[in-house]
């Protein structure tokens, strides 16, 4: 491994590292995000809670110019820099600075102007539009704001240190939460406050990750004579297919909350949006898992290791399968007891919803991975295409279904659940194979362990919250964690192979 700075350590030993910030992040996140959405109903309401999702929905739409852009940056630079090519690495860091701040100019009217019709588009509840189009200002600004600081991030990616990513990410996590619960307490609550505390811990966590990127890449220097038109022509070669893919993501991903809004009204997006936190939630493990992978799979592709990436990445896949197989199960087995603890006993009945928007993502989390490998090697055309017209088609069935069988947004919700996993079943893993050269079935066959273990999991928990009453949080959470260890344990007996304890062993920090 390259050892470009003293921060630097060596990929092996940095996993531990970013493993361990991974977990401390992910456990912040889901502490907070779980106590706001009970602090949020009891203030605002049902409906204007269901807003606040809805706003960061639409940041996706805003601004996917920049967030594809960033991908291409992240892909280049990272080779630049473990090829130790600073000269080109400069150019790459410099093309993508002065670029994207053009680009994020130009989304400033287009921010300004989607902000101010969200009352004419969207079901907002009455006395809360003004609150509304300050929210979505100030969400849509914050992300563009950690947007052009993404040029910063990539460098701590680069070198592996997600560990700081992590830090910058927690700042923004906290500052935000201890801006909404000080205002709300101070001012009362108010949706322009929640807009107002996102743009604060934007702005913050911005100035620590330029920080941390010049201690720990000091050879990258800001200068607009290291602006190369020739880069322009790389970036938005991949970029451009990036974005067609991104935005295929975002109607998988980010479009059942906007049609239960259009389709349902605002409480019922905001009872949609409850059951979806778990899904965030269960996404947001999953991408900390996988991405500490990411910047080992972009080193095999730069050092020309294709044997190493499969191998790494096959076990990945497996392994990211069988870790989700747990929080998942108990998520579905354990809704409605989850329910009854986090909000109350009122809010049982959407315990079918959660089980139906988790249950598939024993497949769907099990292939993040594999899209590492896209980027890796520039093999985003056709990624882009097939997600893309997958998505026009989720749009379709997510408004159809509905409609035509009466099942309202738990239509929508079944909509997402057959186009996404149709795509990740069958192409996902299919197209990793075609870039790699590797046997067709290579990652399908890893991805089996996960389903068979969550649908099982799944069972054994729903047999167990039948039998017993566990409607307080001390016992759900002591028989949690007992069926927790026991997975585990069985998992690391019968589950695993040589390799893939290796593996695990490399992620859990030394002594």
């Amino acid at each position: 491994m390259f050892n470009n700075t003293s921060s630097s350590r060596g990929f092996a030993d940095q996993f531990p590292r970013n493993l361990l910030a991974n977990i401390i992040y992910f456990l912040a996140n889901v502490a907070i995000g779980l106590l706001l959405v009970p602090y949020f109903v009891s203030k605002l309401g049902v409906a204007a809670y269901g807003l606040i999702p809805l706003a960061t929905s639409i940041t996706g739409y805003v601004a996917i110019v920049v967030q594809s852009l960033n991908t291409s940056v992240s892909r280049y630079l990272t080779v630049d820099l473990q090829r130790e090519d600073y000269a080109a690495a400069n150019r790459t860091f410099n093309t993508a600075l002065f670029g994207l701040s053009a680009v994020i100019l130009l989304m400033v009217p287009v921010v300004v102007v989607v902000a101010w019709f969200v009352p004419s588009i969207f079901q907002i509840p009455a006395g809360q539009e003004s609150g509304a189009i300050l929210l979505f200002l100030g969400v849509c600004t914050s992300f563009l704001i950690r947007s052009w600081t993404g040029n910063f991030t990539v460098q701590l990616f680069a070198y592996n240190r997600l560990d700081l990513q992590n830090l910058v990410n927690l700042v923004n996590l906290i500052v935000q939460t201890g801006l909404i619960v000080f205002s709300f307490t101070l001012l009362g609550p108010d949706l322009a406050l929640v807009g107002g505390a996102y743009l604060a811990g934007a702005i913050i966590a911005s100035g620590v990750s330029i920080i941390l990127a010049r201690r720990i890449c000091p050879h990258l220097i800001i200068s607009i004579h290291a602006f190369d038109r020739a880069r322009v022509k790389d970036l938005c070669g991949m970029g451009w297919w990036v974005t067609v893919n991104q935005i295929g993501v975002l109607l998988f991903l980010s479009i059942d909350l906007i049609v239960v809004n259009l389709l349902f009204g605002a409480t019922s997006a905001g009872k949609y949006a409850i059951a979806l936190q778990w899904v965030i939630l269960l996404r947001g493990m999953a991408g900390l898992l996988s991405g500490v992978l990411t910047p080992t799979i972009l080193s095999c592709y730069a050092r020309g290791q294709t044997d190493s990436l499969i191998r790494i990445t096959k076990s990945a896949v497996k392994l990211m399968g069988l870790a989700m197989a747990l929080p998942i199960g108990l998520v579905c087995g354990f809704a409605p007891q989850l329910l009854t603890v986090w909000l109350g006993p009122e809010f049982t009945y959407l315990s079918p919803l959660i089980v139906l928007l988790t249950v598939h993502l024993s497949i769907n989390l099990a292939v993040l991975p594999l899209f590492s490998i896209n980027v890796a090697y520039n093999r985003v055309q056709v990624p882009g295409v097939v997600t893309l017209v997958m998505g026009i088609g989720n749009i379709a069935l997510a408004v159809a279904l509905p409609l035509l069988t009466g099942w309202g947004y738990y239509g929508v919700a079944a909509a997402g659940a057959i186009v996404l996993t149709t795509k990740n079943a069958f192409f996902t893993p299919w197209y990793a194979t075609k870039i790699l050269g590797a046997n067709v079935h290579t990652f399908t066959r890893s991805m089996i362990p996960g389903i068979v273990a969550t649908f099982i999991l799944g069972g054994v928990v729903a047999a167990i919250g039948s039998f017993y009453s566990l409607e307080a949080m001390v016992p759900l959470a002591a028989i949690i964690i007992m069926l927790a260890i026991n997975y585990i344990i069985l998992i690391w007996i019968c589950g695993l192979s040589a390799f893939e304890r290796k593996i695990f062993k490399a992620y859990i920090p030394k002594m």
